[in-house]
């Protein structure tokens, strides 16, 4: 099975997500589906805030979803921004994002169809993780 294929429902999903965003501020609405390994599809969309710094990206909405759904592994997200090129995650949500798995597959995508595929370790190269703790 082609990556076209493959993710195609995660790609669906985050896009439709990202028609959920509240982004008064920047009208940059991002919508992110994050799948686990049994094929539960977790979602989120971003959310501004007018003090900026409370506001929180789709891919940690996420996030904080499935840990709360009990999901501690994921297999591949996808993200949908309306940039062409599709926007990546940011520096922030990459670091969430390794907590889980730093070879983690990241889809790209916008709503005319352009597309990225990417690895999470390419995007955050030398990553910070639960072993640098070990003192």
């Amino acid at each position: 099975m082609s990556k076209k294929t493959q993710y195609e429902e995660l790609v669906l999903q985050a896009l439709a997500a990202r028609g959920n965003a509240y982004a008064p501020y920047s009208s940059f609405r991002v919508g992110a589906a994050l799948q686990t390994p049994d094929g539960q599809i977790f979602t989120g969309c971003n959310v501004e805030n007018a003090a900026y710094s409370p506001s929180i990206c789709a891919e940690r909405v996420a996030v904080a979803k499935a840990v709360e759904g009990g999901a501690r592994s994921f297999v591949a997200i996808a993200i949908a921004t309306a940039t062409s090129p599709p926007a990546t995650p940011c520096g922030v949500c990459r670091q969430v994002l390794r907590e889980f798995n730093s070879e983690l597959p990241v889809i790209c995508v916008n709503p005319s169809g352009d597309r990225r595929d990417l690895w999470l370790s390419d995007l955050l190269p030398h990553s910070f993780s639960k072993k640098d703790l070990d003192v």
